[in-house]
């Protein structure tokens, strides 16, 4: 048995499952993994095993614990070890949005719906944001944007040298504030289809919300536009629009126009992001499974960069990495 394996054995005793069958249920881009926990009687939960110091329970523990608080269904937190990086949770089940918009006799609409509703009864909510939560600031947009020149392009060929990439951040530090025309909330982060349930409740309590440790304050535009421009499915134009409509019509106020720039700025920075983070988990981490999605991540971020508020960023990107090279990675 791995020293691992013996902490692990020590907290679920600890904590009531002790001998339990254990199942593999889910691993992710990151270093935590997951197994789902089963003993008679048909009672369930999950452990989470976020081994330190590449990976942090705490911040999962704080948000899960306020969005229960807030009314929303984020796992119950059962059980937590956090030097060691363990957590018993809730076991939320199977049925994840992924799954069942893969199946016949699934509505997506409705499913579209929930979430949208969730997130705008969220943003509505009278202290949605916890006290001492990190913003969501250009330092940290940069240091993400800056995933594409560092990670994607060397693959492709495109080294970047300091004087392009003293450019890249520069442009991007002038667009940056055009996302900040919304207002601030709590910011999920991850909020797509991979990291929502169904569960059976009533009203937004029947959207099961996950992974959610990386949250941070920020425009209210973000996770809205990472569940309706998702790097892993394609989502029919007319859904997102009728999508954005209604949150628009659950979130009076706003103003529209400044609602896109707001949502185009970001799903730029996004874009750039995650076409680096696949190509840096190739890489780095020999997952090369994320590889697929990048075609539908630039036609993604191609679609974001044609808005006028990015001209400087889509001149950038079309004389440094030409539409011709927008490739996929060798594993």
């Amino acid at each position: 048995m791995s020293d691992r394996e013996a902490l692990i054995g020590t907290f679920l005793r600890k904590c009531g499952w002790g001998g339990v069958r254990r199942s593999k249920l889910a691993g992710d881009a990151s270093f935590r993994h997951y197994d789902r926990l089963a003993r008679p009687g048909g009672h369930r939960a999950v452990l989470m095993d976020a081994p330190p110091p590449k990976e942090d329970v705490r911040p999962f523990v704080a948000i899960a614990r306020h969005l229960e608080a807030l009314g929303f269904s984020a796992p119950r937190v059962l059980g937590v070890d956090e030097e060691n990086g363990l957590l018993l949770l809730e076991d939320l089940g199977d049925n994840t949005y992924t799954k069942l918009l893969s199946r016949a006799g699934h509505d997506e609409y409705a499913l579209y719906g929930l979430a949208v509703d969730t997130l705008a009864a969220l943003h509505g909510s009278r202290g949605a944001v916890p006290d001492g939560l990190a913003a969501y600031d250009d330092d940290r947009l940069m240091t993400e944007a800056m995933l594409l020149p560092d990670w994607y392009m060397p693959e492709m060929g495109r080294a970047v040298d300091e004087a392009a990439r003293a450019e890249y951040a520069a442009l991007w530090r002038d667009t940056f504030p055009l996302a900040r025309l919304m207002p601030d909330t709590l910011v999920l982060r991850d909020f797509h289809v991979d990291n929502l349930i169904l569960l059976p409740r009533d009203g937004v309590a029947a959207c099961g919300l996950l992974d959610f440790q990386d949250a941070v304050v920020g425009p209210l535009t973000y996770d809205l536009m990472s569940l309706m421009e998702d790097a892993r499915r394609d989502i029919d134009p007319g859904l997102v629009s009728a999508m954005r409509t209604r949150y628009l019509d659950a979130v009076p106020g706003l103003d529209p126009m400044a609602f896109e720039v707001s949502w185009a700025v970001l799903a730029a920075q996004r874009h750039a992001k995650v076409i680096g983070i696949f190509s840096r988990l190739c890489r780095r981490d020999g997952k090369s499974a994320y590889l697929t999605h990048i075609p539908r991540v630039w036609r993604l971020f191609e679609a974001a960069l044609a808005h006028p508020a990015l001209e400087g960023v889509r001149g950038w990107v079309d004389r440094h990495m030409p539409p011709a090279e927008r490739g996929v990675p060798t594993p």
